[in-house]
């Protein structure tokens, strides 16, 4: 009787090992940009403004200081890697052009993500002069 059980407990065990191995977590790295916070970039704010909308970039190119890329990858499970990038360009330390993968927000439809993506983004001036 006592031998069954352990047969058993062993059986189960050996059955459910597998399926556990079989799970793979969602893997989340870099910078997190939504489209709203990329709305509230302006041409002409300064690279502590920049910072406090978006945080620390991932990169900063040290050849290149006029050169900040946020680059955010996630991969849900067993499923193909997602890669976002936006890169930001400063003239005279002062924010002059953005481009990537995000886009600014202006409709409902957009923060859902229902319209196509393009590559440069068009920075409104700031309403502050300089």
């Amino acid at each position: 009787m006592r031998s069954t059980s352990v047969f058993v407990l062993l059986l189960t065990g050996a059955l459910l090992l597998p399926a556990c191995s079989a799970y793979r977590i969602d893997v989340r790295q870099g910078n997190y940009v939504d489209q709203e916070m990329v709305a509230q970039l302006r041409k002409g704010m300064t690279r502590e403004q920049v910072r406090f909308v978006l945080g620390t970039p991932l990169v900063v190119d040290m050849f290149r200081n006029n050169r900040w890329d946020y680059v955010y990858r996630y991969t849900e499970g067993w499923g193909d890697p997602e890669t976002r990038t936006l890169s930001l360009f400063f003239v005279d330390d002062r924010l002059d052009s953005v481009e990537g993968d995000v886009m600014p927000a202006s409709t409902p439809e957009e923060l859902q993500g229902t319209t196509q993506r393009t590559r440069v983004v068009e920075v409104p001036p700031s309403g502050r002069r300089r």
